[in-house]
């Protein structure tokens, strides 16, 4: 699996970072969703991994993805920032995977 951030992207995570100390973590949420196909992908903010984590290796930082989810990925993924809105998408070269993704902390509910 290959993650690339845009340089928007590393910009704006960047401080966050540094000030938390956190690790960040595509969470693929399905509370509320219906069925597990329904879900929505967070950017989420974790203080360590899950045992069902693995770590991806970027061009900016490692990301945590859980093992049980994976099959909601695609292969090669960008994360962008979305301009004027303060969010993040997770993009493939052939589709978006979650247009809005906020970065939240991980005990914080995905929204729509």
């Amino acid at each position: 699996m290959n993650i690339t951030f845009t340089d928007k992207a590393i910009e704006q995570l960047t401080p966050i970072l540094t000030q938390t100390g956190g690790m960040l973590k595509l969470k693929y949420d399905t509370d509320g969703c219906g069925c597990l196909v329904n879900g929505v992908i967070a950017l989420a903010l974790v203080d360590e991994a899950d045992d069902d984590d693995i770590a991806v290796e970027t061009n900016f930082v490692p990301v945590l993805l859980e093992k049980s989810r994976l099959v909601f990925y695609d292969d090669t993924m960008t994360i962008d920032v979305v301009e004027g809105i303060g969010c993040f998408q997770l993009k493939s070269p052939g589709q978006i995977l979650s247009p809005r993704m906020p970065l939240v902390k991980a005990s914080e509910q995905c929204e729509r």
